[in-house]
């Protein structure tokens, strides 16, 4: 009987467990907003979603901080934000992966020259590059998706400009396309050497979509995959 009125007196003294504290509701909101969504978020429409006078960077914060340490990680890619498997665990996906089709040297020099001075004309970028370009680079581009059309250069002939696109920066893991590596950069990696001709820089890249002064909208027709012609034969 003593043992087990000591028992009872035991289990009278243990404080109760502490409840669950519950989680802030622009929490639960921004969770289920961002699950529901099949495509990356940005700042305006979720905070367009969100009741009045909820702290959308601090929500955001705490919910990326409390799925950091989980096998999904809620991640900010081009200014837009979405949930994605955690990058160590990767390789459980890699037979689902895709495998993309590995770009020549020249295409990757396109992509390069239109990363960093776009807008940018055929023309501007055979004239960054040194060498003339096959139609066909520009194609190849086009159908990976990395690349657009933006408008039309106010100059003789009205030549296309291209720029990048969100899944160039979401491919690359960049949050913005300023996040792209500078000089100093480019040069402790080795891909570029110290024998740089004098006042050699390397531009700040700018993905603004507006339209610049020298460019006019595309027209209608522009977009039918005629600025992206089969490729050819051959490759500077």
């Amino acid at each position: 009987m003593a043992s087990v009125a000591a028992r009872r007196m035991v289990v009278e003294n243990e404080e109760p467990e502490p409840k669950d504290v519950q989680r802030p509701e622009a929490m639960r909101l921004l969770e289920a907003l961002l699950f529901a969504s099949k495509e990356p978020l940005d700042d305006k429409t979720l905070a367009a979603r969100l009741p009045a006078g909820v702290d959308l960077k601090a929500a955001l914060a705490a919910l990326q901080a409390e799925y950091a340490a989980r096998g999904v990680n809620l991640v900010r890619v081009g200014g837009k934000w979405s949930f994605r498997t955690a990058s160590d665990l990767s390789w459980l996906l890699t037979r689902e992966a895709v495998q993309p089709k590995k770009l020549s040297r020249a295409a990757l020099e396109t992509l390069a020259v239109i990363a960093y001075h776009q807008p940018v004309t055929r023309a501007e970028i055979e004239d960054v590059r040194g060498v003339s370009m096959s139609r066909g680079t520009i194609d190849v581009l086009l159908e990976t998706g990395w690349i657009r059309p933006r408008g039309r250069r106010k100059a003789p002939g009205r030549p296309i400009t291209y720029g990048t696109t969100d899944a160039f920066v979401s491919h690359f893991g960049l949050e913005q396309l300023s996040d792209l590596p500078g000089l100093d950069e480019l040069k402790g990696s080795g891909l570029l050497d110290g024998r740089l001709p004098p006042g050699f820089a390397v531009p700040l890249p700018s993905d603004d979509p507006a339209l610049h002064e020298d460019e006019e909208p595309l027209e209608p027709g522009d977009l039918d995959l005629g600025l992206a012609p089969r490729a050819e034969p051959g490759e500077d």
